[in-house]
């Protein structure tokens, strides 16, 4: 579920010199009406005779993603093709360097017919017209432009752009409590809920987290002889990239992006205080490893919690495809907040290309990645949470709920937890460049050399004139 970016870093001025190609073949694709390579023509069907059978039209759709995603994306051609006859969809499964290929399809004149988009680059490629517009198609349309057929308002504040429609988000994902349970019990703490009514507070989750965490000798935190330096068992891991960061930050009010100006506001005191509650986590409260500390146990979050080195994990909801499968009990709980809960919620979308020869072909697929079926493949295996309301009913969860996968009471995530206190962040044009200011000075705030309020006072206003510049 990773985004564009986190595979490719793109300049404004690469993206460009690639994207220009696409504008180049949308303005000659406009010229001819879709239908026109369908039509019979010439002396035979002048005269009236049969035409001959039309072959059906090929689309390509390009995309990241594990086996899991590739088997689903091979699954879901079979079923459409038996549906759509006249149209044949071929894969083009690119599960690395994704953003590098993609543009260079681009340039060489060989654009994907749809693709994955990811969310850091969708307004990018909305303002330079990369991207069909397919409102018309949506709205006429009576399953996926049905009033409420989808979560709202967030499909229609990630998808649109100026009240236009150019994809379809994949589905949701959003950041979640992952907890071994066993060691809850044998601490005797109640574990967190995953209903958001009954979510921790920020000083309830600290207090869990500091008397989840021992030294060698069995000291917590708040013990005079605790041991910082031989920590045998951490109470939580909050990861300091930007979707569980803005996580918090929701939660305490804040934004990341003004959705009014389209710039950063993490220089402001909700989202500097949400920022340095989390860097407190290891540099003042000890319940958090390091980074360099994970990194020498050479173990992954969800070893740690299988293993009893991390007692809760903050992590997506798609990394329940594979932490379901530890030894240890399995909880997952929503996310506390400073003011109230809250969580990112995030996906890439589906979108065809304004330069696709085949413009209803391409929606029509787009649509069909919009229809139960694509959607609860992925649900059942734990990568995906649905964006799909009918999903979301009693008949709904029945179809995508898997025993064994979801942990009991799961459900609340997706129902309750997701809708009510799920924030959704796409990124503005400019991002990639901007995000090269803030990153090195969020990593200053992880390691203490700056509080949150003077690392983001420094970055925050030359974010700005970059995201600025590129906004025109």
């Amino acid at each position: 579920m990773k985004s564009l970016s986190a595979r490719s870093q793109l300049s404004r001025r690469d993206f460009l010199r690639a994207s220009s190609a696409v504008l180049g073949m949308a303005a000659l694709a406009a010229c001819t009406p879709p239908s026109a390579a369908l039509a019979p023509s010439g002396a035979a069907a002048g005269r009236g005779a049969a035409a001959p059978a039309a072959q059906p039209v090929e689309i390509t759709f390009m995309g990241w993603g594990g086996t899991e995603e590739d088997e689903g994306v091979r699954a879901a051609i079979n079923v459409f093709q038996q549906e759509e006859p006249g149209i044949t969809v071929t894969w083009l499964h690119t599960p690395e360097n994704y953003g590098e290929k993609f543009l260079a399809n681009i340039a060489a004149g060989n654009p994907p017919d749809t693709a994955f988009i990811g969310s850091d680059i969708y307004r990018t490629f909305i303002k330079d017209g990369v991207l069909l517009d397919i409102t018309e198609q949506l709205k006429s349309d009576s399953v996926v432009g049905a009033k409420d057929y989808f979560i709202e308002p967030q499909e229609s504040e990630r998808c649109t752009q100026d009240g236009k429609w150019y994809g379809i988000g994949s589905c949701w994902v959003a950041p979640h409590i992952y907890y071994n349970a066993d060691i809850f019990a044998e601490a005797g703490i109640e574990p967190p809920s995953n209903n958001p009514d009954e979510a921790w507070s920020w000083d309830e989750f600290l207090e869990a987290a500091i008397a989840l965490t021992v030294d060698a000798n069995g000291n917590h935190p708040t013990d005079a002889p605790f041991d910082p330096e031989n920590i045998e068992r951490w109470g939580v891991h909050w990861p300091t990239w930007w979707i569980p960061v803005h996580s918090a930050i929701a939660g305490n009010d804040g934004l990341w992006i003004n959705p009014e100006t389209g710039l950063l506001d993490i220089d402001k005191p909700q989202a500097t205080e949400a920022i340095q509650a989390i860097a407190d986590l290891v540099l003042v409260h000890h319940v958090m490893p390091q980074a360099t500390a994970i990194e020498a146990l050479g173990m992954s979050n969800t070893q740690m919690l299988e293993n009893g080195k991390l007692a809760m994990a903050i992590d997506g909801s798609w990394a329940l495809a594979w932490i379901h499968k530890i030894s240890a009990t399995l909880g997952t709980a929503a996310l506390p907040g400073l003011k109230h809960p809250a969580t990112n919620m995030q996906a890439h979308l589906h979108s065809a290309l304004a330069a696709s020869k085949h413009p209803e072909d391409a929606w029509r697929w787009v649509r069909f990645l919009s229809t139960p079926f694509y959607q609860t493949q992925f649900c059942k295996i734990g990568l995906w949470l649905p964006s799909q309301t009918a999903l979301m009913t009693q008949e709904g969860l029945g179809k995508w709920i898997t025993e064994g996968v979801h942990p009991t009471g799961y459900d609340l995530i997706a129902t309750e937890f997701l809708p009510r206190f799920g924030h959704v962040l796409y990124q503005p044009v400019g991002w990639a460049e901007a995000s090269g200011i803030i990153n090195p000075a969020l990593d200053a705030v992880w390691v203490g050399d700056k509080s949150a309020a003077d690392a983001m006072a420094e970055a925050v206003p030359q974010a700005n004139e970059i995201l600025q510049r590129n906004q025109g």
